[in-house]
């Protein structure tokens, strides 16, 4: 059996002092710990807002970071 988990395509991103938060197309909100992604916690606020929706996930080109939005949702750490 397979689950329908909708769209997945980020809206917008954003960054709270500690936290992730992204948006997804469908209105949920998937907020996860900036300590989870060492890149973009020691990115400058630049290379933060410098990003690139992919059609599941997010790349950051300035730290070559690059986030699923699956992986999000499944509570996966970057490596």
């Amino acid at each position: 059996m397979q689950i329908d988990v909708g769209d997945l395509r980020a809206r917008s991103v954003e960054f709270t002092a500690t936290e992730l938060v992204v948006t997804l197309a469908d209105g949920r909100s998937i907020t996860t710990p900036l300590d989870w992604y060492p890149l973009l916690k020691a990115a400058s606020s630049a290379q933060r807002s410098n990003f690139e929706v992919m059609a599941m996930g997010i790349h950051w080109p300035d730290i070559d970071e690059d986030l699923s939005i699956a992986g999000m949702l499944k509570g996966r750490r970057a490596v």
